[in-house]
């Protein structure tokens, strides 16, 4: 492990339920109003700061929040490599610590707070929310080269081992997931929060903390639709194929287009759809 390594904390105090226990009245047709207790999906803000500054402010549901941040940070090519980040704490100064992250990089690390694209509230279910225009969400990584060839039958076992794993899910019915699967189809990292986003945010800040990054021979798979922004953050990871059980949208096809990833929509039961790059696809 390097040196840059060792100085981030290896977990935030407590981890914290994802799951909230609620009461409510369960009515059928026919019947009569029964109070219960459910379990709904936990959600509270997170603001996100560098260097004292507050950068982010997003929803999220509670944990794996370094990750997160990272994440954030990597796809806001705030850092580039590993190194650039020394450590990542909770802030104590706060009134909310539990909800706050300090962000400590390297001296060397230039931050151009002017142009950091998320102003400082975004909501969890748009990633976008609060961009200051549209050219400033076009963040600038290069293009996917990847020799990746996968055969589509194993592309159809994916969604199936990531539910499986979804375990708060299973739970609430209220979450979305994001997956990184290796070459072989192993599920290597799940994470699941009330925003697409944050959920891929967490997959790759767990493998820039890990210095696995670039992904250049993995999948991400997600649990909802494609968006631009899910694109743009694969790509800042270096993913070249990009799964999702449900549509995309007709930006995030032309971004993967013309970046290099392979787009594949509609990933259930017995078949799918490719949109770009078919060429890593076997049939």
């Amino acid at each position: 492990m390097s040196k840059t390594a060792k100085n981030i904390r290896p977990a935030l105090p407590r981890r914290r339920s994802q799951v909230a226990a609620v009461k409510k009245l369960h009515w059928r047709l026919g019947g009569r109003a029964v109070p219960e207790k459910d379990l709904l999906a936990r959600e509270e803000p997170l603001e996100i700061r560098v260097r004292g500054r507050s950068v982010a402010v997003t929803m999220r549901t509670p944990g794996h929040d370094r990750e997160l941040a990272a994440g954030f940070l990597l796809t806001e090519r705030v850092v580039l490599r590993r190194k650039d980040l020394i450590e990542i704490a909770t802030c104590t100064a706060s009134q909310e610590p539990q909800n706050t992250l300090d962000v400590f990089l390297a001296p060397g690390v230039t931050v151009d707070f002017a142009r950091l694209t998320r102003h400082v509230f975004a909501a969890s279910g748009c990633g976008l929310c609060g961009k200051a225009s549209i050219e400033s969400v076009k963040q600038h990584f290069p293009p996917v080269s990847s020799k990746l060839c996968l055969p589509a039958r194993e592309l159809l076992q994916l969604p199936g081992r990531m539910r499986q794993a979804q375990k708060t899910f299973s739970s609430t019915g209220g979450l979305h997931a994001a997956a990184i699967f290796n070459a072989k189809g192993k599920l290597l990292v799940l994470r699941e929060d009330v925003g697409r986003h944050n959920a891929v945010d967490k997959v790759l800040g767990q493998g820039f903390l890990r210095d696995a990054l670039p992904y250049g021979s993995h999948i991400l798979l997600v649990s909802g639709r494609a968006s631009f922004e899910i694109l743009q953050k694969s790509l800042a990871a270096g993913i070249p194929i990009i799964c999702a059980v449900s549509a995309p949208s007709s930006l995030a096809v032309d971004f993967a287009r013309a970046s290099g990833q392979t787009l594949v929509g509609f990933l259930r039961d017995e078949s799918l759809n490719v949109y770009t790059h078919p060429e890593r696809i076997r049939f």
